[in-house]
Parts: C-alpha cells; sequence; structure tokens
C-alpha cells in the first residue's frame, strides 16, 4: 500500500452516507421485497462513480466505494453466504447506553437505532454466491480510473465481527463457528487483494465486542475471545500479503457515553498479533483521543502503518484544520511521518439510511482533512 513518503495522505473508513434511491434498493434486497436487479446493479454502479468522485474532489487519496452496496458493514454477508436466516431475536445494546435508560430509549424513539434484519446462523456456512463481489469490485476500480484516484480500499468484515454479533444457533462451540466463517471469508479477501485493490478487514469485535457481547463477562474471557477472533483473521489472510491490507479497530460508532468502552492498552497486544500491515483505529472522539500515549509507549513494529482517526464521525462540528495537523503530528513523533496515514474514527454511513453526520458536512470534514493534512506535511516535510 501507499506510504506518505512526500506528504501525508488521507483516507477514510470506508462508509460513506448513501443516497436514498441506494438506500430504497437495499432494503427492497434485505427485505426480500420484489425488485429490479438490473435496476439495483444500475443504481449501485452510478452511486460509487459519484462517491469516488466526491472523494478525490475533496482530497481523499485512498478511496473506497462507500460500501453503497452493502446494508450495513457486517450483515451484507447474509447475501452472499448459506446458514444465515433471518429471526426475531433480541438486540445486545451496548452496555453504556443501559446505563442511562431514558438517554437510550429516546434516541430509540428519534430513530437513532439501525433497521436492517439481524442474521442467525441456523446452517452449514458455504460461500453461496460471489456475484456481488465481483460487482462491488469492478464498479470501484473503474470510478477510482475515471476519478483518477491514487489508491481504493474495500471493506470485508473480519471472521470474529461475523460471529460476534450475529448469534449461532448451528455450530457446537464459538471456535467451530469462527473457523466455518474464515474459510468463507478468506475466499473474499483474496479475490479483494488479487483485484489490484487493497483489503480493510473491519473488526469492531476487537473493541466494540467488550461491552455488547461480552458486557458480563470479565476481561480475561474477552480477551481470550479476541485473540481467538485475530487467529482465525491471520488464518483467513493467510495467503494475502501483509502490505495489503488495513483493519479497523472501533468501540462503536454512535454518540453515547462510551464509559465501558474497553481500553486501548488492554487490548493493543491483541491488535498488534494481526497480521494487516495498516491499522486504523479511533483518536478523534473524546473517549479515546488521550491513548495516543498508549502508542507512543508500545512496541510497535516497524512495519506496522498507523492510520489515526483524526476526525469524530458521530458529531456535524467540522473539525478545524489545525486540531486535524495537531493530532497527525502527534502519531507521526511515534513512529515517524513515513509510517502515518490521516482517516476518520469510523465511517459515516455504518448503515443504510443510519447517520449523524448530515452528508454534506461529512465531505466538509474530509476536506478539512485535506487540509490539515496538508499543513501537517509543510511542517513535517520542512
Amino acid at each position: 500500500m501507499k506510504q506518505s513518503v512526500d506528504r501525508i495522505l488521507t483516507t477514510h473508513v470506508g462508509s460513506l452516507p448513501r443516497p436514498q434511491d441506494v438506500v430504497d434498493q437495499l432494503f427492497a434486497q434485505d427485505k426480500a421485497e420484489a425488485y429490479d436487479p438490473a435496476a439495483f446493479d444500475a443504481t449501485m454502479t452510478r452511486a460509487v462513480a459519484d462517491a469516488v468522485r466526491k472523494q478525490v474532489a475533496v482530497g481523499v487519496d485512498i478511496v473506497s466505494d462507500g460500501e453503497m452496496s452493502k446494508i450495513s458493514y457486517a450483515t451484507y454477508i447474509r447475501h452472499r453466504l448459506t446458514g444465515f436466516e433471518i429471526a426475531e431475536v433480541p438486540r445486545a445494546t451496548p452496555r453504556d447506553l443501559d446505563d442511562y435508560p431514558a438517554y437510550r430509549d429516546r434516541i430509540a424513539q428519534e430513530g437513532g437505532t439501525p433497521k436492517y434484519h439481524r442474521p442467525v446462523v441456523r446452517g452449514a456456512i458455504k460461500i453461496k454466491d460471489l456475484t456481488p463481489l465481483k460487482k462491488d469490485i469492478e464498479n470501484l476500480k473503474a470510478a477510482a480510473v475515471a476519478a483518477g484516484a491514487e489508491e481504493a480500499f474495500m471493506n470485508a468484515a473480519s471472521p470474529g465481527v461475523i460471529a460476534v454479533f450475529q448469534p449461532n444457533e448451528y455450530y457446537p462451540s464459538d471456535e467451530a463457528y469462527l473457523q466455518a466463517l474464515a474459510e468463507v471469508m478468506k475466499v473474499e479477501y483474496e479475490q479483494i487483494v488479487a483485484s489490484g485493490l487493497l483489503l480493510q478487514v473491519d473488526c469492531p469485535d476487537l473493541a466494540m465486542g467488550r461491552h455488547i457481547r461480552f458486557r458480563n463477562n470479565d476481561i480475561i474471557t474477552f480477551k481470550k475471545a479476541a485473540q481467538r477472533q485475530v487467529e482465525a483473521l491471520n488464518y483467513a489472510l493467510e495467503n494475502v500479503p501483509a502490505d495489503r491490507v488495513r483493519m479497523h479497530l472501533c468501540w462503536g460508532n454512535y454518540e453515547g457515553p462510551h464509559h465501558h468502552d474497553v481500553d486501548l492498552s488492554e487490548i493493543l497486544d491483541i491488535v498488534l498479533s494481526a497480521k494487516p500491515q495498516a491499522i486504523q483505529f479511533e483518536s478523534a472522539n473524546p473517549r479515546h483521543q488521550h491513548e495516543w500515549k498508549v502508542w507512543a509507549t508500545a512496541s510497535i513494529p516497524e512495519d506496522k502503518i498507523l492510520i489515526p482517526g483524526v476526525l469524530d464521525t458521530t458529531t456535524n462540528f467540522i473539525e478545524h484544520p489545525e486540531l486535524v495537523a495537531e493530532r497527525i503530528a502527534r502519531f507521526a513523533g511515534i513512529v515517524g511521518r513515513e509510517r502515518v496515514i490521516a482517516g476518520t474514527d469510523c465511517g459515516f454511513g455504518t448503515f443504510a439510511g443510519f447517520g449523524k453526520v448530515h452528508p454534506d458536512i461529512a465531505y466538509g470534514k474530509l476536506e478539512s482533512l485535506r487540509e490539515g493534512a496538508r499543513m501537517a506535511s509543510e511542517r513535517l516535510w520542512s
């Protein structure tokens, strides 16, 4: 992957606000309603081209397809794999929101919760259809060429995030479930990288999983599970070069107390044991901004690239470029300017039709990212 050789490069986590016609198509597909596949494909091709063009226009160096064709970052897999069924199972709410039930209920009433169906595993997991993946790859590559993007990446769910957030009612153990997921997801990973795109594996299970799935367990139990999830990911990446992969670490892309978030210091050794060369992580929101100090004292392998979030993705504040530059400089001081790429805390459209940041402001934030990276570059290479 490209590194910041003569200036700080910019990127983001992946998802972007989806236009309403895209949202309508995704929910029709997810609800198994009658829809025109040709119209679906045409809508996605158009939306990806537009999203990539906008990213390049505001100064994003390493672009994505905005996850236009995916209803969410993890549940999209039920349209590509067997074994998943839709079921009415209770959603586990984050422990921090349960501590403040009046706030939790208010945001639910205001529509601040996802509306997509939740898959449950009730059969053997196998590859059902790779056509959606191939179309995603074609759309992103064509859009990147047309817009003149420097580099492009495609998101994919990690085995761990699928296992942690999609209930298992079929496999005899968590280990068996993870292994089955690793076997099928490795095919998706390898095809993305073989196409010439960078692969980004999304791993909120390694952080957010602590206060949702493992909210009632002790930290040792959670960390053992997280280590198994990284082992499954590394197995799925065995045929993929580390320098073609980045991973995203996340504590949950929602505005809330977050006072039960696991500390970075508890999980950093597990995160660093994962194969991907680049690590993308939250460092702009008020709960984790201070943890740059944890990176400063960590034993970070010399081949690792850091992609700190220097923009928050849950507020409509547009960060001042000076603040963006300051945040970039902190990490450049830790691993060197060449090993830092400026990113965002999370995606701007984690779920279709849902996002706290207004679409126009999301791109305004990315413009500030570009300007902050320019300012940091002038100082770091002067």
